[in-house]
């Protein structure tokens, strides 16, 4: 865990300054966004169906354009 104490006199932007500046040294910050946002890798099922799903609305909205519907 990262303590930083505020020196006599200091203004708290510059308390806050040395503190993100010790995050990024040490990395915690991007150790916790990875942890927060990694996603799952996708089961080649789910890639197929994707892959299914965007055909079809391609060929619709292909239709539509045929019939005058969309432009």
């Amino acid at each position: 865990m990262v303590e930083v104490k505020r020196k006599s006199n200091e203004p708290i932007s510059a308390m806050l300054r040395r503190f993100t500046e010790i995050l990024k040294k040490e990395k915690k910050l991007e150790r916790a966004k990875e942890i927060r946002f990694k996603q799952k890798p996708k089961s080649k099922e789910r890639i197929k169906k994707e892959a299914l799903l965007r055909k079809a609305r391609q060929a619709q909205r292909e239709y539509f354009k045929k019939l005058g519907i969309l432009k």
